[in-house]
């Protein structure tokens, strides 16, 4: 007998808000249903400019965003929605199954992303596990701040700072430095931090691995001496600078 996640909610037991965005307005229904399912409250809009109007006033938790619409692109809005301070998690949507494609919406600061045709459970687990690392996930056991060299994560607030500098980091990349952060001086493999990062099998890419470790290396090592390590044919390592 399968068993059945619990529902997440708000801290304060308000429900989870989802904003699917589709041109094809029969498959966004369905997600929307699939996501009321869940206990969510969802909406489902088919075009860009509807997205960004909704997404003002509806503030969702979690964005499904469709790469290939008319007029403004999933692409578009999503630089769109960064632009006017929307950190929500983003998981795309694409037709398209080349690397290159992938990794254009990764690089645009999507979090996650799945090839049509897709099974709507494999979506909902997706935004689960999104919505659980980004509002839910954050557990504090001796404190919210977690320290390395001059390097400090804070757990409660979501804030990064290297000695006095701050760190703005989309919501993967803080899971990712976290991870780090919570195994120093500890080598940690590509499939280690598939796992516990995207919370899910990634299809062996461990690509999406070297892509993000490149933008903590952008945002963390250019402020000092570099942090984050490369063991050749083994992983990653964080350590503090002497």
């Amino acid at each position: 007998m399968t068993s059945v996640a619990p529902a997440l909610r708000h801290p304060d037991g308000s429900p989870v808000r989802a904003l699917v965005v589709d041109d094809e307005a029969s498959l966004g229904d369905l997600m929307r249903m699939a996501l009321r399912a869940e206990g969510w409250e969802a909406r489902a809009v088919e075009d860009g400019h509807a997205a960004l109007r909704i997404a003002r006033e509806f503030n969702p938790d979690v964005i499904v965003l469709d790469v290939m619409m008319p007029g403004i692109d999933g692409l578009q809005v999503l630089q769109r929605l960064r632009a006017a301070g929307n950190d929500a998690p983003v998981l795309f949507l694409t037709a398209k199954d080349g690397v290159d494609d992938r990794i254009a919406g990764l690089t645009a600061g999507g979090d996650d992303y799945v090839t049509k045709p897709f099974s709507l459970e494999e979506v909902v687990a997706r935004l689960r596990g999104l919505v659980r690392r980004t509002m839910l996930g954050a557990t504090v056991d001796s404190g919210p701040e977690i320290r390395v060299g001059d390097l400090v994560l804070n757990e409660e607030s979501y804030e990064v700072r290297r000695g006095d500098v701050s760190v703005d980091l989309t919501a993967t990349e803080f899971e990712l430095l976290r991870f780090l952060m919570r195994n120093p001086r500890r080598v940690l493999s590509r499939e280690q931090i598939l796992d516990r990062v995207w919370s899910y099998d990634f299809g062996g890419k461990s690509s999406v691995v070297e892509l993000y470790i490149s933008y903590l290396r952008k945002k963390i090592d250019v402020l000092g001496e570099p942090m984050i390590h490369t063991v050749r044919s083994v992983g990653y390592v964080l350590k503090p600078t002497s």
